[in-house]
């Protein structure tokens, strides 16, 4: 899943229209007028076909003879796509579309990370420690910068990811760290935000103690801490009260829903 490179004219194209059709701008079903948007845009329709075909390799739109270049339905856009996840959560929408994506990237990570991080105590080398150890320092020398915050919270997640050794694992960074940056704009912008360090760095002990099961509990903590920030503020951009859990900051424990599944 690499990003899609954002550059010139092309690039600004498609990071447009992306943005029409996730904000519903451009609605699902919808006809798009390519003479129209190509004056409106004013680029070539050579480079507007082009954008599209970007966005038609995600999933969101498709052409068709004698209907034309039209708007896919939503559960046929590739929602795990790198880009879609960051266009959909870049200009302070808030659609409900927008709200339930955030909660469901919330219930995937409650679901992936706590796992992980069980693997991660088993493996972590050195240089795991090391990635990790450099991410909670940087954590706490961001002096209230929230864009430094953002960028140490997600490589902290990052080097845990890594740290499983399992490269698909290692690949769900891209979904995880588009619904963790949206989370962390929001609440590093606040002064009302718990401090992260404290709750990372058991997380952190643990994996270097190679203790799983206390990882893993670190990690549910953490999880929660991330849910009550987020509901403090009222969710995102003032709106998405449940981010977390139905509003009350809990994360749930798929293992309560399939008891005996694992070993606790």
């Amino acid at each position: 899943m690499t990003p899609y490179a954002r550059r010139g004219v092309h690039g600004q194209t498609v990071e447009v229209l992306a943005r029409r059709i996730l904000g519903g701008e451009i609605p699902e079903g919808a006809t798009l007028d390519l003479v129209a948007l190509q004056s409106e845009l004013d680029v070539s329709l050579t480079a507007l076909r082009e954008s599209l075909k970007v966005l038609a390799a995600k999933g969101m739109v498709d052409a068709r003879q004698k209907r034309g270049t039209f708007v896919r339905t939503r559960a046929e856009w590739n929602l795990l796509d790198v880009d879609v996840l960051r266009w959909q959560f870049e200009g302070g929408r808030t659609s409900e579309a927008d709200e339930a994506l955030l909660r469901n990237l919330a219930e995937v990570r409650a679901i992936i990370e706590p796992a992980a991080v069980r693997l991660a105590a088993g493996r972590r080398t050195d240089a795991d420690l090391a990635a990790l150890d450099g991410a909670l320092d940087a954590m706490g020398e961001g002096g209230g910068d929230a864009a430094h915050a953002v960028e140490a919270d997600l490589a902290f997640h990052r080097a845990l990811l890594a740290a499983t050794h399992n490269e698909l694992l290692e690949r769900m960074e891209m979904v995880i760290e588009s619904g963790l940056a949206h989370r962390d704009r929001i609440v590093h912008s606040s002064p009302h935000s718990e401090d992260p360090v404290p709750a990372h760095r058991a997380v952190l002990d643990a994996v270097r103690d190679r203790d799983p099961r206390a990882a893993e509990t670190a990690m549910r903590a953490l999880l929660d801490q991330a849910g009550r920030d987020l509901d403090r503020l009222g969710g995102a951009d003032g709106t998405a009260d449940d981010a977390g859990d139905a509003g009350d900051g809990h994360v749930p424990d798929v293992s309560d829903e399939t008891e005996g599944s694992r070993s606790q």
